[in-house]
C-alpha cells in the first residue's frame, strides 16, 4: 500500500538538533519529512490539504500541547491518520498514558535507525 518514496511523515519535535537528526534519518530512509517545532504549528498542517501517511510526535513539548494531545485532535481530524509517539522520559514522568494514548505505539529515545526503520514499516505495513 504504501512505498517509501511516497510516504509524507509529519514530524513534531520541539528540540531542534533531535528534530534536525530525525528528519535526516527519515529522509536517508527515502521517505519525505514535514517538520513541526509544536502541537499547534503540527494542527497548522493537519488542517491543510497536505497529504500526511504518518503522524511521528514527541509526547513531552513546550507550548501547552503535549504530543499526546495533539494526537488526539490530529485523530479528531484525521480518524485514519498513524500516530508514532516518542518520548525520552519514562512512563512515570510523562505521567499514564491516557485510554486514548494507551494503543498508540511508542518509540523511546534514544533510538536507532534500524529500530525506526522497522516501527514505521510495521505502522504502515501491519501484516
Amino acid at each position: 500500500m504504501y512505498e517509501e518514496n511516497g510516504v509524507i511523515i509529519l514530524v513534531v519535535e520541539d528540540d531542534e538538533d533531535v528534530r534536525a537528526l530525525v528528519n535526516a534519518t527519515l529522509e536517508d530512509l527515502n521517505y519525505r519529512v514535514i517538520s513541526a517545532t509544536d502541537g499547534p504549528s503540527a494542527l497548522e498542517v493537519l488542517n491543510s490539504d497536505q497529504h500526511i501517511d504518518l503522524l511521528f510526535t514527541d509526547v513531552v513539548m513546550p507550548g501547552g500541547m503535549s504530543g499526546l494531545q495533539l494526537a488526539e485532535r490530529a485523530r479528531d481530524r484525521r480518524p485514519e491518520l498513524p500516530i508514532l509517539l516518542t518520548s525520552g522520559y519514562n512512563e512515570e514522568f510523562i505521567g499514564a498514558r491516557p485510554s486514548f494514548g494507551a494503543n498508540l505505539p511508542l518509540i523511546r529515545k534514544p533510538f536507532r535507525r534500524r529500530q525506526l526503520a522497522e516501527t514505521i514499516s510495521n505502522i504502515l505495513k501491519p501484516e
